[in-house]
């Protein structure tokens, strides 16, 4: 990986003068760093900023965040999904305030261990917010890294990014090494980009980037395809009294644990309210919705209908368009939904 020692000269040039303003950016402080590294795990830049500014304002401090209330962290994230980043962010705040007098860990090490945290973040808060010369290997990364060395490893192995973070580990800028760890990641969100598509003749590394020179940016980096997702038919049930709609938790493990449901069940014949002991007269299909997790596709279609009466099962509860909007966090998965019971309860 020689090319690597001619990139942080370039590379850093170019990153001063065409860096995104960012809010995390403009104010890097250990926590600020660590909120909007969460966030940006899995998720674009644009989607993230009111996020982070709604974030702030709610818990401004590492004890703020320990504080808060379940039901509020997860209505702060709702839409943002992989909720078990919320979740984790408090568990590590936590940690900070149990374990460290609430003052956030200033060592990879103390960072590393903390809920949530893995090699990359560590090393982005490290790096940026306390000047540690510890590189940050994401997708981002590892897809410059590859295509810069022409490096043809398969970049979703342990080994692969082993390496990579070893060879940046020898060229990071001992002065500057938060500003070259976002300029790696600038560079793949901004300019290498994936899918064949690289804008190489803004890239400040074309004059030494091997894929560049042989034609090969449409080659690398190299990632085994996916295990095929499991496939799931299930039926959701909005139902309704009054001008509120049923709720239920789902479990506090698991997939989308511990937020807010419309009830729902596998579509395998069984009658979902009368197996829960309600009585709903008349179902109608109320539109169909499909969401794909990591692992797992839900193909959904709804049914909708009025109870007889109030009463619902444990852990349920009725929810007004008010409490919607502001109280339950009911995540994306089935948002296809959402037109449907603004219709009937009005907008939220």
């Amino acid at each position: 990986m020689d090319e690597l020692h001619q990139l942080p000269i370039p590379l850093l040039v170019w990153y001063r003068e065409n860096a995104r303003v960012l809010p995390w950016r403009s104010d890097p402080t250990p926590y600020h760093v660590w909120v909007s590294e969460i966030m940006l795990q899995q998720t674009r830049v644009a989607a993230v900023l009111e996020y982070y500014r709604r974030f702030l304002e709610a818990a401004p401090d590492v004890p703020a965040l320990a504080a808060l209330p379940q039901d509020q962290l997860m209505k702060l994230w709702q839409g943002l999904g992989y909720y078990s980043r919320a979740r984790n962010l408090q568990k590590a705040a936590k940690q900070i305030t149990a374990g460290h007098q609430g003052v956030f860990p200033n060592t990879y090490e103390g960072i590393r261990a903390l809920a949530g945290v893995g090699d990359y973040t560590a090393g982005a808060i490290a790096s940026i917010a306390f000047g540690l010369p510890v590189p940050a290997v994401d997708g981002n990364v590892l897809r410059v890294t590859a295509r810069i060395t022409g490096d043809g490893g398969d970049i979703s192995t342990s080994a692969m990014k082993k390496r990579v973070a070893q060879a940046l580990a020898g060229v990071i800028p001992l002065d500057a090494p938060g500003d070259f760890n976002q300029a790696m990641m600038e560079l793949g969100a901004t300019v290498c980009l994936p899918n064949g598509l690289p804008l190489c003749e803004k890239c400040p590394a074309a004059g030494f980037c091997r894929a560049y020179q042989e034609g090969r940016t449409g080659e690398l980096p190299v990632k085994a395809a996916k295990k095929a997702r499991r496939v799931e038919e299930r039926t959701v049930y909005l139902l309704f009294y009054g001008d509120c709609v049923a709720l239920r938790r789902r479990p506090d493990r698991g997939l989308l644990a511990g937020l807010w449901e419309y009830p729902n069940g596998l579509a395998d014949g069984t009658v979902w309210p009368a197996r829960w002991g309600l009585s709903a007269p008349r179902l109608e299909k109320a539109g169909t919705g499909r969401h794909i997790f990591t692992h797992i596709e839900w193909r959904m279609t709804a049914l909708a209908g009025e109870l007889d009466g109030p009463e619902l099962p444990e852990g349920w509860v009725w929810a007004d368009r008010t409490a919607l909007r502001d109280v339950y966090a009911v995540p994306n998965a089935f948002q296809s939904f959402a037109p449907q019971v603004a219709g009937r309860l009005g907008h939220f």
